[in-house]
């Protein structure tokens, strides 16, 4: 095995593990925000996590390494938090099934990448270990994305829907102030021209994706919120600065843009 690919192999491997934790921290908490076959979807999926999360600390210990344990508390205060974050919004059913749907995919583009580190370090079980959850992740997404008219129902509980409407169009117009800024960084440090520009492409397409919401928020007497544009927009600067740290800028922003691009989804 390449050493160079051995290390990065292990450091892959307990970011997943990091992940994991996050996820049982969420898993554990989800089922008591929402009802029905949501909460069914969080409680499938717990025992899945747990069983990921044991898999990924077996593969871990086959090369006489184990779980970071700083990236493991942050994953934990992290999944925590985004439960917190939901619960406090007035359509907790929603926000909570929508991060749910974007962190699998989260999880998803982290397995994808784990399996070809693993092919480069020649370790097949981890490469398979990481197909097969990747695969799991996915199902868990396409079950939340059943789950969305009844996320949506739960979330209005009774209320006209253009009461809501307008906050939405909000929320979506302030996910697109991060975008853009995280796609602007993303262009600098992909570190390949291709990836550049998918991002540099994108960066055009979220400026008119921009402008439509406003259009629409104006249709309807309304505007886009300037604190949450901006909350949003502070938080795509630090992603990128996250990002920049980072000793594997591309793949690391690779997969972070593609779980936002399916929190826009």
């Amino acid at each position: 095995m390449a050493t160079a690919a051995g290390d990065q192999l292990v450091t892959y491997l307990a970011d997943v593990h990091a992940i994991e934790e996050q996820a049982l921290a969420q898993m554990r908490r989800a089922p008591r925000l929402v009802d029905g076959e949501l909460a069914a979807a969080f409680e499938q999926h717990l025992q899945e996590t747990e069983s990921q999360e044991r898999r990924v600390r077996e593969r871990l210990s086959a090369h006489d390494a184990s779980p970071s344990t700083a990236k493991d508390v942050a994953g934990r205060i992290g999944g925590v938090g985004m439960v917190v974050f939901a619960r406090s919004q007035p359509d907790t059913p929603g926000k909570l099934t929508a991060h749910a749907f974007s962190y699998e995919h989260m999880e998803v583009a982290a397995y994808e990448l784990l399996a070809r580190v693993a092919d480069r370090a020649g370790d097949a079980e981890t490469a398979t270990m990481a197909i097969e959850i990747a695969a799991e992740e996915r199902a868990m997404a396409a079950r939340l994305a059943d789950g969305f008219d009844l996320a949506v129902a739960a979330s209005l509980d009774g209320d006209p829907a253009a009461e809501q409407l307008d906050a939405y169009l909000a929320d979506a117009h302030a996910i697109e102030a991060q975008s853009r800024e995280l796609l602007q960084k993303g262009a600098k440090l992909a570190g390949a021209p291709e990836l550049s520009q998918v991002f540099e492409q994108h960066l055009a397409e979220t400026a008119a994706q921009s402008e439509r919401l406003e259009q629409r928020l104006e249709a309807r007497g309304s505007s886009p919120s300037r604190i949450k544009d901006a909350a949003l927009r502070l938080g795509g600067l630090n992603w990128g600065a996250f990002m920049a740290a980072q000793p594997d800028t591309p793949p690391k922003l690779a997969g972070f843009a593609y779980a936002v691009e399916h929190l826009e989804i």
